[in-house]
């Protein structure tokens, strides 16, 4: 049950957009529709999955003045890999979309992040089902975000056509429209946390930004 948990939790509990924060520049680049955020889910999720397999197998013998260089470099080569795999197979179209944003995976906090705080700490399986979690996590925010501006400014989803007659809402393709849905989705995980909250009798208390659960920059809370 406990690794299912562990696949689980970055759908919703630790979802790495819609809880963590995490990502944000290519959440708001390329949520203007929902195929662009399925490629870019994708992408993510595969370079999450090999590259916590591999940094979980070579954790202990990397010196951990060096972790972090080192862990970028298997990540790079992850995103190598799903360059030439797009540039190779991938609609022309998606490739020009996503564009600079591929690379950029390779600095994305939540890949760099996962590596750090979970796979540099447990064995090959956790790791793989963390990165995979998270993955699919972050692609189903991504797909849901792109959708819904998707939708509402061209009445489509994944490109066919579901409100007929529609008249194009053009903000929601731009970066405002972005940080408008992605604000109303963030207030509905509020909304159902306070609720949680309330049915339990408890008062719900945002988290504070703390260094309590992040090692990156090699320094412990005081």
């Amino acid at each position: 049950m406990s690794y299912f948990r562990e696949f689980i939790k970055g759908l919703w509990r630790e979802n790495p957009v819609l809880v963590l924060m995490l990502g944000m520049c290519p959440t708001l680049a390329v949520s203007s529709s929902a195929k662009n955020a399925l490629g870019m889910g994708i992408a993510t999720t595969f370079v999450l999955f090999g590259s916590n397999i591999v940094i979980s197998l070579v954790r202990k013998g990397i010196p951990s003045k060096v972790r972090i260089p080192c862990y970028i470099v298997i990540i790079a080569v992850f995103v190598t890999i799903v360059e030439l795999l797009m540039k190779a197979y991938a609609p022309a179209e998606l490739n020009k979309t996503l564009g600079i944003y591929i690379p950029l995976i390779v600095v994305n906090c939540i890949v760099l992040g996962r590596a750090e705080a979970f796979a540099s700490k447990h064995g090959v399986f956790r790791s793989a089902l963390d990165g995979l979690g998270m993955g699919c996590g972050f692609t189903l925010a991504l797909m849901a975000l792109g959708a819904v501006r998707e939708c509402i400014a061209d009445g489509t989803i994944f490109e066919l056509q579901v409100l007929p007659e529609h008249e194009p809402f053009v903000l929601l393709k731009l970066p405002a429209g972005a940080f408008i849905v992605l604000a109303v989705f963030l207030a509905f995980m509020n909304y159902l946390k306070i609720k949680k909250a309330c049915r339990e009798g408890k008062t719900y208390t945002p988290p504070e930004l703390s260094c309590a659960n992040c090692n990156l920059c090699g320094k412990e809370e005081k």
